[in-house]
């Protein structure tokens, strides 16, 4: 899937700070990571899956603070 970004590029982009946007989103099965480049949410992807699916918020917010993210928004 070509419409969304990797788990080491989106870690590089919080590090750079070039993301200002970043919103976790309910899907079907838990919950996607999403950040917004120019006018569009791209989800993040792992390199197995097309879109990475987290089971829980704890798990969603551990990653986004490994990543280095300061703000996110919760989309019920």
């Amino acid at each position: 899937m070509k419409n969304a970004i990797q788990q080491d590029t989106f870690k590089a982009l919080v590090s750079a700070s070039a993301l200002r946007e970043v919103r976790s989103v309910r899907v079907d099965g838990g919950w996607v990571v999403e950040a917004r480049l120019g006018l569009r949410w791209l989800p993040v992807r792992s390199r197995r899956e097309p879109v990475r699916i987290w089971a829980s918020l704890t798990a969603v917010e551990r990653f986004c603070t490994k990543a280095g993210i300061k703000q996110l928004l919760v989309e019920l």
